[in-house]
This record gives structure tokens, C-alpha cells and sequence, in this order.
């Protein structure tokens, strides 16, 4: 797996790179950011890989989050990958909430080719980045905002050995029972609502549970999404019947920008170095 570099620059002491490389599980080229803090010189690091949320690309993050200070302190890696595959031979849909930027490993026609989102973050993606950066695939948090906050929970409740660590930023909890969530899955997997339960992180905390560290999750109570899509709610009383740690924090007067995620990201990464520094 080869990577090209598409752009380099040096920011708190590290680098901010953005890479393109050519993804068999998706099929198709993609792009993923790569801080590296001045660590990363001289010993592998801890990394969080950091998903974000519908029609985002690997540069919002990088640019609005302003996470690379706190990341540079800590002596931890940011991964961004792109959320979607791209480009005009990749299906897509006029809805902003379907199609390219809105992707999990889709089993229905026409998506099924290359929406394969959940396989290329916990298969394709950690084995690039382990075998091109200074990075320590043992030490791997996972973290992020809105769908990307739901692909975060999801995918590191099904993936304990691969990722230690969990937060998120208004994510949605309980797809099964949102209007993104019942569009979304049944676009993508079907109408067997069996099918959707591994992407549900609701229904995932209450049938497989978490016993690592505490999950953080972050959501502004003046969130336009709060009460139709999100239902953090949900999530807390799941994890109150498994006994899974997770602590939600209520920010009065926060919605679902930029500014939100700015405001508390250094307090995540913290979360995450509390336990992968240890």
C-alpha cells in the first residue's frame, strides 16, 4: 500500500500532512490527514483516529477543530480519513444525508461496491497508517462528531482489541430510531432491521457491552438535532442497564458547528491520553 502526499505543513512543532492512496476495500482513491506531533520523531506515538460527519471531508477537522496544539503538548497522532468514497464512477444521491459522504458497509445495490466504510477504518486504514507513520498500533483511540460520532461508538464497541479508547461529539445513538438512521440503514442494508443492530451503538452497548476505559461523549443542549436525530438519552440509559462506563456531558448553549468541537476537543484528547499514555 503506497501513499502520496498531497500536502505538508508544519504546525505546533509537528506536521499536518493530507495523504491520497488508492483503496482496494473501497475502490476507489482516498484522502486522510495525518498530524504528527514532534514525538513522532524520535518513538512511535499513540493516535486517534478522528471521524467526522456527514459531507465532510478530511478537511474540516483539520481546519475548523484546532486540535493539533493539544495533540502536539499530549504527544498523540491525529488520523482523518475522508467519510465517504468519492468521485463520478462512486454512486451517489441528491439528499445531503445519502450517498457520497454518508457511508457504512452497504449491502444493497448500488452502494455495495464501494460503501465500505466500516471495513476500510478497521481493516485497510490502521495497517496504512502503522506501516507508513511513527505511529504505535497497539495505543489506537477512536473519536468523533455526528455520524462520524455514531461510526466512533459503533465501531469501537465492536473493536476492543484494536481501539482502547472512545469519545464523541453528538453523535447519533440510536439510529434504529432516528429519521437519518431509518433512511440511512434501510438505503444501505435493507429493510431487515436485524441487519441494522451492529450499526446502532443503543443496541451494541446493550448486547455486547464495553469494559474498557469510560466513554466520553460530548452534546450541546442547543443542538438542532438534539431531540429528532441524536437521543443521547438512549445511549446513557443502555449503558446505566450493562453497566458500561460512559460519562455524557450536557453543554448549555452549545449547537452542532465547528465551534463546539473547538471549544472541548483538547478536553477529548486529554480523555484519550489519560489512557493510552498509561
Amino acid at each position: 500500500m503506497s501513499l502520496e502526499l498531497v500536502s505538508a505543513s508544519r504546525c505546533f512543532d509537528g506536521t499536518q500532512g493530507v495523504y491520497s492512496h488508492r483503496s482496494e476495500t473501497l475502490k476507489c482513491d482516498m484522502r486522510v490527514g495525518v498530524y504528527l506531533p514532534p514525538a513522532a520523531v524520535s518513538q512511535p506515538v499513540p493516535a486517534v483516529f478522528w471521524l467526522s460527519g456527514l459531507t465532510c471531508t478530511e478537511q474540516n477537522f483539520i481546519t475548523k477543530a484546532g486540535a493539533q496544539r493539544a495533540a502536539s503538548a499530549l504527544g498523540i497522532a491525529i488520523i482523518t480519513p475522508d467519510t465517504s468514497p468519492r468521485g463520478a464512477e462512486i454512486p451517489n444521491d441528491d439528499a445531503y444525508d445519502f450517498g457520497q459522504g454518508a457511508g457504512v458497509d452497504a449491502t444493497q445495490e448500488p452502494w455495495s461496491r464501494n460503501f465500505r466504510m466500516y471495513s476500510y477504518v478497521v481493516g485497510e486504514l490502521p495497517e496504512l497508517v502503522a506501516s507508513h507513520f511513527a505511529v504505535d498500533p497497539t495505543r489506537f483511540g477512536i473519536s468523533g462528531h455526528s455520524m462520524g460520532g455514531h461510526g466512533a461508538l459503533t465501531i469501537g464497541l465492536r473493536n476492543p482489541t484494536l481501539f482502547r479508547t472512545i469519545s464523541a461529539f453528538s453523535p447519533i445513538c440510536a439510529p434504529s430510531q432516528c429519521p437519518w438512521g431509518e433512511k440511512a440503514l434501510t438505503g444501505y442494508l435493507g429493510g431487515d432491521r436485524s441487519q441494522w443492530a451492529k450499526y446502532d451503538a443503543m443496541q451494541l452497548i446493550a448486547e455486547i457491552g464495553w469494559s474498557g476505559s469510560e466513554i466520553l461523549v460530548d452534546q450541546g443542549e442547543a443542538d438542532e438535532f438534539l431531540e429528532t436525530q441524536l437521543k443521547p438519552d438512549l445511549l446513557v440509559e443502555a449503558a446505566a442497564r450493562g453497566d458500561v462506563p460512559l460519562r455524557l456531558r450536557r453543554r448549555t448553549g452549545y449547537d452542532h458547528s465547528y465551534f463546539f468541537i473547538s471549544t472541548f476537543i483538547a478536553s477529548h484528547l486529554e480523555h484519550h491520553a489519560r489512557y493510552l499514555l498509561a
